[in-house]
């Protein structure tokens, strides 16, 4: 019998709940900073995949951005609210799909809360400049895949699968609840 479960794989899947999601989300964000921010594409000259900065993840797992009013991607988040994100902490691990609904606000305090100097590069009349507009994605599902044991545990493995051809799986992945 002790054959028998040495041989099985390890259970690799652990869906995470609200709390336990947020807090994944938040973790990963902090390490990435950008995503592949994607909406339904509905215009002849966007793809609907642009990459965008997070500027701040709330407590209650909102994630927030700063975008220009005319932006393709704000004329398709107008028609279809649904967005993904897509999120790489490392090059090996720590990587994310978030779904989720946008909402374009025109928020002053929370676009002062947001602003930073360098963002003067896409809005060039600073924190007043009319352009700018929040975006509010709240999360409704999502999916993560990373190491259960980190980089480095998971980097001895893998070298020393690549040694003896054995294959030491130190992956975990999982849907995230909302």
């Amino acid at each position: 019998m002790d054959s028998i479960n040495q041989n099985q794989p390890e259970n690799n899947h652990q869906d995470l709940d609200q709390a336990a999601a947020i807090a994944k989300v938040r973790e990963l964000v902090e390490k990435s900073g950008s995503c592949f921010f994607c909406t339904e594409e509905t215009s002849d000259s966007s793809h609907g995949v642009r990459p965008m900065s997070v500027r701040k993840v709330t407590e209650d797992g909102a994630l927030w951005f700063l975008s220009p009013s005319d932006s393709h991607k704000n004329g398709e988040i107008a028609s279809h609210p649904r967005v993904k994100l897509y999120f790489q902490g490392s090059a090996h691990s720590e990587f994310l799909l978030l779904e989720g609904k946008a909402t374009i606000l025109r928020d002053r305090g929370k676009i002062e809360e947001l602003w930073n100097p360098l963002i003067r590069t896409w809005f060039t009349e600073g924190v007043d400049d009319p352009r700018i507009t929040v975006i509010k994605v709240e999360p409704t599902g999502g999916y993560y895949w990373d190491t259960k044991h980190g980089k480095l545990v998971s980097g001895v493995k893998i070298l020393f699968g690549a040694l003896t051809g054995q294959t030491l799986d130190d992956s975990i992945e999982g849907d995230l609840k909302f």
